[in-house]
């Protein structure tokens, strides 16, 4: 057995989108795994069954079975554009089945499975790509996307290919973006998300409308209350998840019906997890009357049956599920691996592991919760990594990195993140590392969640620092060798925190915030973060107002192209720092967009785990360059 290395990012294969073919004798999935020699991500289709060793299907990746079973559809790249296939699995190779001008997205079959729907982008004009060189006008605030960058025109709609002759049908117009759609028990209609009212980029929008297969006028569905997040016709009944009333509080399950929206009793003071990339859950789905549905409790996404019923035991964390046949399949990971697909027979207790696509030689540390209490008296839990076979040898406290996630409202896990490696290599070298879920984490109930609203930083700096307290308290922190870092808001909280102490000796700040006056106009978010997370006193909770404060040596790593943190934001504290000579070193990523750490150019995230190690090694273990 082996400790893991920043090399296992290269190792690493993990399964993502599982699909429970109707019988619910196999599943397809998604694997996402590195071409190191190329430098790019590789996603493959994979069928696992019950007995046997999973096996490859095709290059591609979001695969969805048709109806009777026979025959999977799934996405692959043709001419750089993510196009539709089928695969025949009685034999047989994959054919082409649409010809998007600028690519498809994953298939919805209809319930008869002579046709499929799909939600793709469309250019200006002929629906092609638009001219790059042409000057940009906006009009309106969400004429960026984060990972797509300026917008220049490009829409999405829906779209309904008969599978047979592959002739394409488009139903919706206009200026809009669709979410994927779900098909309604007859086959007559779509139901699908969108934001139609007028300004949507000022009036927070996001409702149900139902349009014809055929094509047509959509029909709105939901009040505008609901700010909705998906809408999945399940059986008989039209299920959405949505947010009632502002953008800042926990997703609900809600039926759609007659009288309108009535919400689904979970039995849970949780968030209702749908799955977004850094945000695991999966889309709600029947069972019978059941409806299962993922949520995260106290760090960890889980996976219920309405209402409050856990299905699956242990601490595991679910990013994607399906159910069929009365058997439910999932990917899940836990403290020994990034993600592994399981099938779960709805009537027993003991999920069967499918795959084992996680090395079998690795020994990685294991995070151990503890819980921190704030001087308010507010419980703060978090997760404590370190090499505890060390202990004899220690000669007394050691060093100790405080890791702030993004969000805020997202949440550490006591799981292997094979994306932070730098956690597990930085244990190896005799470091703690305290990963902390503070107030306005996900996981411990609506309060907690909505606790940081118009005071970022105001309300949470307690909770990092009475957890270092107890630490140093406990003997296992060395007060001189303190070290903070942190991703999107955790960049934030990084800065702030070196301008509200001086406790920490070096920095390391990820796609940074650190003036929320500019970022306002700026961040493809901008407008809604300003309205509805930081709302009130922008000076008072900027760190840059604070920067003349700043003695730690900070490492700033940004993406060139990131439009929802924009790098400007590192530019400000980078050079606020360096007029004042304080050791600064600003790292960019060209290309790189926000979630670059996760899904980003493989040597670009090497190197910021490599960064992260060398940066910290030079300041803290050693006290002074090297």
């Amino acid at each position: 057995m082996r400790r893991l290395t920043l090399d296992d990012l290269y190792g690493f294969a993990v399964p993502s989108d599982p699909a429970l073919r109707p019988d619910g004798g196999a599943v397809a999935y998604t694997l996402t795994s590195v071409d190191r020699a190329a430098d790019e991500n590789r996603t493959e289709v994979w069928l696992a069954v019950p007995g046997a060793r999973p096996r490859r299907l095709a290059e591609g990746g979001a695969p969805r079975w048709s109806p009777d079973g026979r025959t999977l559809a799934f996405l692959r790249p043709v001419d750089g554009a993510p196009q539709l296939h089928l695969l025949p699995m009685d034999g047989g190779e994959p054919a082409p089945l649409t010809k998007a001008p600028l690519g498809a997205g994953p298939a919805v079959w209809s319930p008869d499975g002579t046709k499929i729907a799909y939600a793709g982008p469309v250019g200006p004009g002929d629906g092609g790509p638009p001219d790059p060189h042409a000057p940009v006008v906006a009009d309106r605030l969400d004429h960026k996307a984060d990972g797509a960058g300026l917008l220049r025109g490009i829409t999405t709609h829906l779209f309904v290919v008969d599978v047979a002759s592959g002739e394409s049908t488009r139903l919706t117009e206009g200026d809009l973006h669709a979410g994927e759609p779900s098909w309604s028990p007859d086959g007559t209609s779509l139901a699908f998300t969108a934001a139609l009212e007028p300004d949507p980029d000022l009036e927070l929008d996001a409702g149900v409308y139902a349009v014809p297969a055929t094509g047509g006028k959509p029909e709105r569905l939901t009040d505008p209350e609901l700010l909705c997040a998906g809408a999945w016709w399940l059986g008989g009944r039209l299920v959405v998840a949505a947010q009632k009333g502002e953008p800042v509080g926990h997703v609900r399950l809600f039926e759609l019906g007659r009288d309108g929206a009535a919400e689904v009793e979970t039995g849970l003071d949780r968030n209702v997890m749908v799955g977004h990339p850094g945000y695991p859950g999966a889309a709600p789905a029947a069972h019978g009357d059941d409806l299962l549905f993922c949520a995260r409790d106290r760090g960890l996404t889980r996976l219920y049956r309405a209402p409050a019923h856990r299905l699956v035991p242990g601490d595991v964390s679910v990013a994607g599920a399906s159910v069929a046949a009365g058997k439910v399949a999932y990917v899940a990971a836990t403290p020994r691996s990034p993600g592994e697909v399981f099938l779960l027979d709805l009537a027993g207790t003991t999920p069967e592991r499918l795959t084992r696509h996680t090395p079998a030689d690795i020994d990685p540390y294991v995070p151990v919760s503890r819980t921190f209490t704030a001087p308010d008296g507010t419980e703060v839990e978090g997760f404590v990594l370190r090499d505890e076979s060390l202990e004899e040898s220690r000669t007394g406290p050691g060093p100790l990195l405080l890791d702030v996630h993004g969000g805020p409202h997202n949440a550490w896990a006591p799981v292997l993140d094979g994306f932070h490696l730098y956690h597990q290599a930085l244990a190896a070298r005799g470091w703690t590392v305290l990963t902390l879920n503070p107030r306005a984490s996900d996981g411990y109930g609506e309060a907690f969640y909505k606790a940081t609203a118009g005071a970022w930083g105001l309300a949470d700096t307690q909770d990092f620092l009475a957890a270092v307290d107890a630490l140093v308290a406990d003997g296992v922190a060395d007060p001189e060798r303190l070290a903070v870092t942190g991703y999107s808001y955790g960049g934030y909280m990084t800065c702030w925190l070196t301008g509200v102490t001086g406790r920490f000796k070096a920095a390391v700040a990820g796609g940074a915030v650190t003036d929320l006056s500019s970022i306002s106009g700026t961040s493809d978010l901008g407008h809604l973060l300003k309205t509805y997370e930081y709302h009130g006193d922008l000076a008072a909770q900027s760190p840059i107002t604070r920067v003349g404060e700043v003695t730690a040596p900070t490492l700033l790593l940004h993406g060139e192209n990131d439009d929802r943190c924009p790098i400007g934001q590192a530019e400000q504290w980078f050079a606020a720092l360096r007029e004042r000579r304080v050791p600064v070193r600003l790292v960019r990523y060209p290309g790189a967009s926000h979630l670059f750490i996760l899904n980003g150019r493989p040597s670009h995230r090497y190197d910021y785990n490599e960064r992260i190690i060398a940066w910290l090694e030079q300041w803290v273990s050693s006290g002074s360059p090297s």
